[in-house]
């Protein structure tokens, strides 16, 4: 290379390089604590440089940062620089401590943060204290009336009100009456501030959960909830009531809290305050009152709707069990007082079980005679349920209700029942066998679902509170067997290959017929034995189709037919048409297909209205419009409807039940003179007869039975001489009401007749009956559904009663000729005492199975139960 183009060589320590390199930054170990560098070998300008003063270790060193890596450094970089104070007002994350030992919050940091916690909920409780008032009695004894309406919109009844609250002073409560209440309620209540620590932790977690806000709680804090006339329960309010509590207990005298409570409290018969209490159920005022009361009236605030003897609104509180229940607690509280210090054992020894307090008789159920007070209590039960209220805040008052019950149509029910009573019954001339004797019934439109009339019994007035109409526990006896038969027609049986079956095929009916499960093994008694059931007459029927077994009501076939469709699918068809599960017998045995369930006589009249309206179900209902301190509420329009169950097989279901009225068990109900349906159901051993029928307008069920009203376990009494007859049947006395009813509930109603129904099922005859006679070679077969020629005996006449009288003077419609008796047959009998037979052993398992395939051919053509190969004796029809 040539000279001129050589570069020459820089001095050392000087020129642009040297310039360069001066303008780096100077590495070093700390932010500021560098040292000199040198800029270039000693040997000279041609030398290997030193790693820190290349340009390499320029880069390398401008990569580490600025501050190095010491341990200094990165302290600095994350917060202050080494000895300079944190400036933030909370040292959180802490700068001090390095890793997750800064997330730890310090002992100070802890401490600070619950002391201005707890500092800001005192002020809060301060503040919400001063802010509340105490509660005014004097403002909560205001009661209103319940006002009831008749379905024309004209008043019916006011109830409550009549009763308001009197506010006493704590010298006017006998100091029995406070022990009873303090020992059962509160016993620390004259020492505690108010409130209960417990109580609020309860009523917060159930908060947490969806449940309900109301937990253990004061005197005090009842005192000031029994102020909230509207008794609505929301976080605010029980905040306002813990606030209010609070400072009650800090200002007020405990005497003062103790009266407010007993004034406010309701004790039912409408009846809020101790003085009106007392003078609800004792006849006497408050100052009067001894041990023996205060105890009861302690016990009854525990819930007057299931602790006031009289009773109250549901099936858990009838006056049996409310009286049973209050007994109890009025022995428990008198206990309680001896436990806690507040009654001697020499006092509590005074009053045994036998001295349980007697009460005046109810002003309240003297002003709702009649009809009257069922009527109010089934309204009262369907507002509680459609709103989800409580007893308690329905006796509050301000409540408008509006009904669907007629009172031209209440009348006539209450009239022939009272009628045929009156004509049926001598309680004088036969006492023991004339008294207990019960009534009741239920109608309803069957187009709308609506309850427009019923009777619950002889009155509130007369000491009578369990509503008849209403209650469940009375076997419906043969009134259940079109239930099985709406199965078979819609389900069909294991002998008809899936196919619903028509009533046309044949069944054995004879009695005392062994009756077999699914796998055509026969059911155990309880002496291990086949289980024969029995019929209400000895009549040798032999195959009989399913109407004539309904028209004659012969237990045999049902029993038998309960088994081939299966309990389940029965249970299913009688819960589409109303019928609650609660009231059906759970057993899978014979009897169930004869009526051992006991639905109410409202639910009845409501599920045959579904016949009635060609599977069209509505529920029940008893009110229209309510409204609440003038405003309306919601949800009180009538149900809509749903279809239960084919048209066809509704329609004819009540053709059957035609047949039934017209040449059967309920023969009596001709004389009404327009197209009706029902069926007649009579009960093991005459201890219930009903019966229950429709046209196409009114559905109505007619009840009677025999029971103590007074006894503790109202157990059904048998009604076999009842009358002076030897047994009471469906078609009799329940007929007759049910006819004398109807003619006047519908008169001036255009008559209507039924639909005609369309041909359904097939013809699917039991083991055993006979084929029909051959046809001559040129006719042609018949079709499968052609029902074959009836192989039973010539029709027999009706079996007598036993040699009852042909006609009585209290049978209005009496007539010697007509036939078709009382073949109601008893829903239990069994000639083994096999009521529950085929629950033995398992030998009824598959009762409630499906179709088990196609049936086998028989001579007929038609579906039938497969012959011996699954088997079924050869000799059954010989039985």
């Amino acid at each position: 290379m040539s000279e001129h183009r050589r570069k020459p060589p820089q001095p050392q320590g000087g020129g642009r390089a040297s310039a360069r390199r001066a303008a780096q930054p100077r590495p070093g170990r700390g932010a500021g604590a560098g040292r000199d560098v040198p800029t270039a070998s000693p040997s000279g300008p041609y030398a290997e440089q030193s790693d820190q003063g290349s340009r390499a270790g320029v880069r390398r060193s401008a990569q580490k940062g600025p501050a190095g890596r010491g341990r200094g450094a990165g302290k600095a970089g994350r917060g202050a620089a080494p000895g300079r104070p944190d400036k933030r007002l909370i040292n959180y994350p802490r700068s001090d401590k390095d890793g997750w030992k800064r997330f730890v919050p310090s002992w100070k940091f802890v401490s600070g943060t619950a002391l201005g916690f707890f500092a800001i909920i005192v002020a809060a409780a301060g503040i919400g204290v001063a802010m509340v008032n105490k509660p005014d009695p004097n403002k909560a004894a205001k009661a209103q009336n319940n006002v009831f309406y008749w379905a024309d919109n004209t008043q019916m009844v006011a109830t409550g009100g009549s009763m308001n609250r009197q506010i006493i002073t704590i010298d006017q409560i006998p100091l029995s009456m406070q022990n009873a209440v303090i020992a059962a309620e509160n016993e620390s209540f004259e020492t505690d501030k108010g409130v209960d620590p417990m109580g609020i932790v309860r009523a917060v977690y159930n908060m947490a959960k969806g449940g309900s806000t109301q937990g253990g709680s004061t005197i005090t804090q009842q005192y000031v909830k029994n102020t909230y006339l509207d008794s609505e329960q929301t976080l605010k309010r029980k905040v306002s009531e813990l606030f209010i509590s609070i400072k009650l207990g800090v200002s007020e005298e405990k005497g003062t809290v103790l009266a407010g409570y007993l004034n406010t409290a309701y004790y039912g018969r409408d009846a809020y305050g101790i003085q009106a209490a007392a003078r609800a159920y004792f006849g006497k005022d408050a100052k009067d009152l001894n041990p023996s009361e205060s105890a009861f009236l302690a016990s009854v605030l525990k819930g007057p709707n299931l602790y006031n003897p009289d009773g109250g609104i549901g099936a858990a509180a009838t006056p049996a069990l409310n009286e049973q229940r209050a007994r109890k607690r009025w022995s428990w509280v008198l206990d309680r007082e001896v436990e806690v210090g507040r009654m001697s054992k020499e006092e509590r020894a005074k009053y045994k079980d036998g001295d349980f307090p007697a009460r005046v008789e109810s002003e309240q159920a003297r002003g709702m005679s009649g009809q009257i007070g069922y009527l109010v209590e089934t309204a009262k039960q369907y507002v509680m349920k459609t709103k989800g209220i409580t007893a308690e805040q329905m006796a509050l008052g301000g409540y408008r209700v509006h009904t669907t019950f007629q009172k031209p149509k209440v009348d006539a029910l209450v009239k022939a029942v009272e009628d045929t009573r009156n004509d049926f019954l001598d309680e004088k001339k036969r006492p023991e066998l004339d008294t207990f004797v019960q009534f009741g019934a239920a109608s309803v439109d069957v187009k709308t679902g609506a309850i427009v009339a019923l009777y619950g019994g002889p009155g509130w007035d007369k000491k009578y509170f369990s509503n008849n109409a209403n209650t469940i526990g009375v076997p419906v006896g043969s009134t259940w067997k079109p239930y099985v038969l709406a199965a078979a027609m819609q389900y069909g049986t294991q002998n008809s290959g899936g196919r619903g079956i028509s009533p046309d095929s044949k069944y054995l009916a004879d009695d005392l017929t062994v009756i077999k499960n699914r796998q055509g093994k026969p059911l155990l008694a309880a002496d291990g034995k086949p289980f024969k059931q029995k019929n209400e007459s000895s009549t040798a029927y032999g195959y009989v189709t399913l109407n004539e077994a309904m028209e004659k009501s012969i237990n045999v076939p049902f029993a038998q037919l309960v088994f081939d469709v299966g309990h389940t699918k029965v249970r299913e068809v009688a819960k589409a048409t109303g019928i609650l599960e609660d009231s059906m017998d759970g057993a899978d045995n014979a009897s169930f297909a004869l009526g051992t369930s006991t639905p109410s006589a409202i639910r009845m009249a409501d599920s045959y209205a579904t016949f009635a309206a060609s599977g069209k179900h509505r529920e029940p209902f008893s009110v229209v419009k309510v409204e609440k301190d003038g405003q309306p509420l919601s949800g009180f329009e009538a149900p809509k409807s749903q279809q239960a169950m084919d048209d066809a097989i509704a329609d004819n279901v009540t053709k059957v039940l035609q047949n039934v009225v017209q040449n059967g068990t309920g023969t009596k109900v001709k004389k009404l003179g327009r197209p009706a349906a029902g069926k007649t159901g009579t009960t093991d051993q005459n201890k219930s007869a009903w019966f229950v029928g429709y046209t196409p307008e009114l559905s109505t069920s007619v009840t009677l039975f025999r029971t103590d009203p007074n006894s503790a376990d109202k157990k059904l009494i048998s009604m076999n001489g009842v009358g002076g007859t030897d047994s009471i049947h469906g078609g009799d006395i329940p007929a007759v009401i049910w006819t004398e009813y109807m003619r006047e509930a519908l008169k001036g109603t255009p008559e209507q007749s039924f639909p005609d129904p369309d041909d359904i099922g097939v013809v699917a005859d039991s083991a055993g009956a006979p084929s029909p006679t051959p046809s001559p070679p040129a006719a042609p077969s018949p079709s499968p559904s052609t029902p074959s020629p009836s192989a039973s005996p010539p029709a027999s006449p009706s079996p007598s009663r036993g040699g009852k009288p042909s006609c009585k003077p209290w049978e209005l419609y009496c007539d010697p000729n007509t036939t078709g008796g009382g073949g109601n047959g008893g829903a239990n009998g069994g000639a083994n005492g096999g009521a529950n037979g085929g629950a033995n052993s398992g030998v009824i398992g598959g009762a409630d199975g499906g179709p088990s395939g196609s049936p086998s051919a028989t001579n007929s053509g038609r579906p039938g139960r497969p012959g011996g190969t699954t088997g079924w004796p050869t000799g059954a029809a010989a039985q």
